[in-house]
């Protein structure tokens, strides 16, 4: 998983970014508010971000601020790094949606375990948005098949939208993922060898 680092103390910037790679992650950093802002509206962009409070540019609540506004389907995590320690700078960063909150100096296994819960939810809040989609997709096709269909009470053909008539597997076919294997039924099967009889009696 990518993540970003939006630090301007350059030796915090550098241990941030030994240590997540040390862990495993894809980092990347930025100098000031106003880099990672033209990183995080790059298509592909990291969704796990380590945000400094007060730093040039924009500042880390109002990046996730942003954020939220730009793009509230995405399923971002922030982390506000800070040397603010009250709680009135906590509730602070969390109001302008950040959902984690870190005081320096920080204790390295504290920061691995926050980072692996962002990590946790971002990989949760994907599979929901994946299954979200199937649902709508499948929903969308469903409700190609509501409603009243017009049907031919003798030869069985559909009308479609377009005022013509068409067989019904077809248009369920074109509706549809369904897809037709034809066989006989026995009802069909003992009126057609009826028939064969009748045809082929001396």
């Amino acid at each position: 998983m990518k993540i970003l680092i939006a630090d301007d103390d350059a030796p915090s910037c550098f241990i941030l970014q030994s240590l997540l790679t040390s862990w495993g992650y894809e980092v990347r950093s930025a100098a000031d508010g106003d880099e990672a802002w033209r990183i995080l509206c790059e298509p592909d962009h990291p969704q796990l971000l380590l945000l400094d409070w007060m730093m040039p540019g924009i500042e880390g609540p109002e990046i996730v601020r942003r954020l939220r506004e730009k793009s509230p389907e995405t399923p971002y995590y922030s982390i506000i790094i800070t040397s603010h320690t009250d709680k009135d700078s906590a509730a602070s960063a969390l109001d302008a949606g950040a959902d984690d909150f870190i005081a320096k100096p920080f204790d390295n296994n504290e920061l691995r375990a926050r980072v692996k819960v962002g990590y946790r939810t971002n990989c949760l809040q994907k599979a929901l948005s994946e299954h979200i989609l199937d649902l709508d997709q499948a929903l969308s096709r469903v409700k190609q098949l509501e409603g009243i269909i017009p049907i031919c009470m003798y030869c069985k053909k559909i009308r479609d939208d377009k005022n013509s008539w068409q067989q019904l597997e077809k248009y369920i076919t074109e509706h549809s993922e369904a897809l037709f294997s034809h066989g006989m039924c026995p009802d069909c099967f003992e009126e057609q060898m009826k028939i064969i009889k009748i045809n082929t009696a001396p």
